[in-house]
């Protein structure tokens, strides 16, 4: 192996921004790879006139010399993968350069059915997800019974698969009924894997290939650290591995095989769905941040909730991950609060607390306030284009995190990112 693995994953709820952080790196690389999620990711991109809404395929679509590759811990829905490459080509990305792994898992109707039967079900105890079927697609992974795009290469063989799979949710749905017509499915799901084909590879051939012949990879994540399957707050969690760990077991390769572990953390915080939010604000600043910061979902359109940054949480993600260094979105939101918090520790009583503690009845944060600024940093262009007051809050951040902010934005487009 000569090559190397950097990684830009997010390291809150999700929602960091991801997308513009990775286009940013991207321009250093051979090749950008999803390692896990779906369709449920929603990575903004602005370039000029250029505005893009990836949910699959990888953040460097603008780049014209990047491969873009969609790894074996990712889960793919057929239609949908076709309908994000089309909209790619209309606006002239080379989509010849989008590859997906054969060991990749699809999503079905099936499952997106399932996925919003179940949230139903749950009632008050619903976990918020998108209802996009990734869930159950995980699920049926797990169980041995999902279908793989290496499995769609055989027409007859994936005929078979389709039946089985369906005979699973039969028999593990309270009301078959609420399934889509299988002869429809089996249809959609034929043309739509024909017309993929092309695209799907041997996908650690793929990577290893690269590897040997010295490319630089950049392994990109979906949803954050606090979202994972096993580490976040479960169990409203995502289904998939969020971490840098999951860059081995998304995309096949050894440990030693990473290098830099880029986090990326929003100057506040945000989350959609339910679950545990320790620095969630209930008044009128948590409005503020949410409208300012335009916080609606990508792929839902929900808005978030919203909240001070959380240094305790950042800490905790940092660790899981490794992490190097961090970039840091959305400054620009912040300007014009007249004072700006930061949770920086948990309590239960006189002890200390764990994100895990998070919502117990007894469970408290400690909040350290700085001085906001008035100014409009969208213009920013050079760290001392920053009034001091933005400047301190980034240095408190660097210190409470115990990692470098080599990057931030002021603003969505890729000229609003700056080099610390």
């Amino acid at each position: 192996m000569n090559g190397a693995i950097d990684a830009v994953l997010g390291m809150q709820w999700g929602d960091e921004g991801k997308g513009r952080i990775v286009d940013w790196y991207a321009r250093d690389y051979d090749v950008v790879a999803r390692f896990g999620g779906g369709d449920n990711a929603g990575h903004r991109i602005e370039v000029g006139a250029t505005k893009l809404a990836l949910r699959l395929v990888p953040s460097a679509a603008l780049h014209p010399t990047v491969e873009l590759f969609v790894g074996s811990g990712c889960v793919v829905n057929l239609e949908g993968a076709l309908e994000e490459l089309a909209r790619l080509a209309e606006v002239g990305v080379d989509i010849e350069r989008v590859k997906f792994s054969d060991r990749a898992h699809i999503v079905l109707p099936d499952h997106g059915v399932l996925d919003r039967a179940s949230e139903s079900a749950r009632g008050d105890q619903r976990i918020g997800t998108t209802g996009r079927g990734i869930g159950p697609a995980y699920a049926d992974r797990v169980s041995r019974v999902g279908i793989t795009l290496g499995e769609t290469l055989d027409e007859p063989a994936f005929r078979s698969r389709l039946r089985a799979i369906r005979s699973a949710h039969e028999r593990t749905t309270r009301d078959p009924s609420i399934l889509p017509d299988f002869a429809e499915m089996e249809e959609r799901s034929l043309i739509a894997a024909s017309r993929l084909r092309a695209a799907i590879v041997d996908g650690v051939a793929y990577i290893h290939t690269r590897l040997a012949a010295g490319k630089r990879i950049l392994a990109e994540g979906a949803q954050g650290t606090l979202l994972d399957i096993s580490f976040g707050s479960y169990p409203y969690v995502t289904s998939s591995q969020c971490t840098a760990g999951g860059i081995c077991t998304g995309l096949g390769v050894g440990p030693s095989a990473i290098g830099r572990v880029i986090g990326i953390l929003k100057a506040y915080t945000t989350r959609v769905g339910e679950g545990p939010f320790p620095s969630e604000l209930h008044d009128a600043a948590g409005d503020r941040l949410r409208e300012a910061g335009r916080e609606f979902g990508t792929v839902t359109g929900r808005p978030r909730r919203c909240g001070w940054f959380d240094a305790v949480a950042a800490r905790y993600a940092a660790a899981l991950n490794g992490a190097h260094a961090v970039a840091l979105t959305k400054l620009d939101v912040l300007s014009g609060l007249d004072r700006i918090g930061i949770v920086t520790g948990y309590r239960r009583g006189a002890s200390l607390a764990s994100l895990a503690e998070a919502g117990r009845p007894d469970f408290e944060i400690d909040i350290e306030y700085l001085d906001g600024w008035a100014e409009d940093i969208s213009e920013a262009r050079r760290p001392s284009d920053l009034p001091t007051a933005a400047r301190n809050y980034i240095a408190r951040l660097e210190s409470l995190v115990g990692l470098p902010i080599e990057l931030f934005s002021v603003g969505p487009e890729r000229e609003s990112l700056i080099r610390a």
